[in-house]
């Protein structure tokens, strides 16, 4: 351990950018699936659910990450893209314990629905993830469960019609 000044408090690193995609997939019945995972391997961990979606490749757009993420995630390659409706910006930490800036950029996509498959995931989605389920708007709203991001039974109804917004809205880091 190298020797410090008292009172000396170390510079604090800038955290790495994430740009990721997360993917608002609505079945024909316009229920949006959802996964229930933890940022930690303690199985005792909180979790909370979420929408499918990770991390895009250096030089993906979110649609090609979409896609990707879609894909391995639940095994429906046939889907359609909507917009980018959200934006979302805030610190968090992954698995590993990094602290990263994660830039989520929240996309519509719609596919036929049905059982979603796990083969293409990776380990850590499998150690992580504890479920994976459709939910209806009105299971969304009466839930008592976590869900991210906060307040998105509020904001999914104008999405469900099919009101998009010309621009991204800004969704708050909570």
């Amino acid at each position: 351990m190298r020797w410090a000044a008292p009172g000396y408090i170390p510079a604090m690193q800038t955290p790495r950018e994430r740009p990721t995609v997360r993917v608002l997939l609505f079945d024909p019945d316009h229920r949006l699936l959802l996964m229930k995972g933890r940022l930690t391997y303690a199985a005792d961990a909180p979790s909370w659910w979420f929408t499918v979606g990770g991390g895009m490749e250096p030089g993906e757009t979110p649609e090609a990450a979409a896609c990707r993420e879609v894909a391995e995630e639940t095994g429906f390659l046939d889907i359609r893209l909507g917009p980018v409706v959200w934006r979302r910006e805030g610190i968090g930490h992954l698995s590993s314990g990094e602290q990263v800036l994660f830039k989520e950029h929240y996309l519509v996509a719609h596919c036929a629905g049905g059982e979603p498959l796990r083969d293409g995931w990776e380990a850590h989605e499998v150690d992580l993830v504890d479920d994976l389920r459709w939910w209806h708007l009105t299971e969304i709203r009466s839930s008592d469960e976590r869900i991210f991001p906060q307040g998105l039974a509020d904001l999914l109804p104008v999405i469900i019609d099919g009101q998009y917004p010309d621009q991204p809205l800004t969704l708050a880091w909570t």
